[in-house]
């Protein structure tokens, strides 16, 4: 199975006003096509640090991280941005839309910045939209009128609709309630089985445990993966 995104040996080091802060130490980590990957740790672990590599917000100090196999570790900002918007899917536990957009309008945004005609903008979003079941009679609602899950399941429409290589989903559940917050990972389980590659950010190791995988990370430091069939 062909990788996905490769990380070899990422440092990141912030400058603070007390001093220098090391957020992550060496971390390596292989991800293959289609693979669920959960990455699961503490407050101030890293583990937000991480996501910011991966999701080419951020750039390490050192190390190399190879999307694709290309090797994007040091971009420039315009090249990231275009990574971001064509290569990569991103899911947020506030969820991120506009609150006064169409579910439609959001769901397009991503093809808004790129060359894809209007007809086709249309036509994949109401593609990714089925994808993730959410029912056409909500399509033309602002998102400020659905409840929270419907909000989720908009956005990971939004995280698919450019069919990027990685999708990161960062705490996907942490403003759901329980029963809500099993729909959400039953989608993403669903996505997994469809060939997505995801990776999950996350504090709470029942949502981790829906994974392909987990590994740790602590204090800035990846730990041995786990396989989450031991963990049920």
């Amino acid at each position: 199975m062909a990788l996905v995104l490769e990380a070899h040996n990422l440092h990141r080091i912030y400058e603070t006003q007390a001093g220098l802060t090391h957020a992550l130490r060496g971390v390596s980590l292989e991800v293959e096509q289609g693979e669920f990957l959960a990455i699961m740790g503490p407050s101030g672990s890293g583990k937000s640090t991480l996501m910011n590599l991966l999701g080419c917000l951020d750039t390490p100090t050192s190390g190399q991280y190879f999307l694709e196999g290309v090797d994007v570790a040091h971009y420039e900002d315009d090249e990231l941005a275009e990574v971001r918007a064509t290569r990569l899917g991103f899911v947020f536990q506030a969820f991120n839309l506009l609150p006064r957009a169409s579910v439609m309008r959001n769901v397009m945004l991503p093809l808004i910045y790129t060359s894809c005609p209007h007809k086709e903008r249309d036509q994949r979003a109401r593609a990714a939209l089925a994808s993730v079941s959410l029912g056409e009679e909500f399509y033309q609602h602002k998102s400020n009128e659905l409840s929270g899950g419907q909000m989720q399941r908009v956005a990971i429409a939004r995280a698919l609709v450019n069919n990027p290589a990685l999708i990161l989903a960062d705490e996907p559940t942490g403003n759901l309630d329980t029963a809500t917050g099993e729909m959400v990972l039953a989608t993403f389980n669903r996505l997994k089985n469809e060939g997505h590659t995801i990776v999950l950010i996350t504090h709470d190791s029942e949502v981790a445990a829906h994974a392909d995988r987990i590994v740790s990370i602590r204090d800035g430091r990846l730990h041995d993966s786990e396989d989450t069939k031991e963990l049920v």
